[in-house]
């Protein structure tokens, strides 16, 4: 699914006139989540699931089948762990 098919999915679920103001919601819903990620804060639905950013540590190796070698530094990354309620959706949805 596209953005576009997502925006008139959004404005179809969730009554909104035009796709317009669909967007400006999905926007906006995009944008408070970055922004709480970002300043290292937990964003909880309930029943849907978690958004947090959690520290991924550097690693080192090499590259297959050469010499060379690599290293990583340590990052913030976003991570979602779903809920219940949502793994139950999906999971029914064979």
């Amino acid at each position: 699914m596209n953005k576009a098919q997502f925006v008139e999915l959004v404005q179809k679920n969730g009554g909104y006139k035009t796709k317009i103001e669909a967007e400006t919601a999905i926007k906006a819903f995009t944008e408070a989540v970055t922004e709480a990620l970002v300043a290292k804060e937990e964003v909880s639905l309930v029943g849907f699931g978690s958004f947090a950013a959690s520290l991924q540590k550097g690693k080192s190796g090499t590259v297959p089948g050469t010499t060379k070698t690599y290293s990583t530094t340590d990052k913030m990354v976003p991570k979602f762990k779903p809920g219940k309620s949502l793994k139950d959706s999906v999971a029914a949805a064979k």
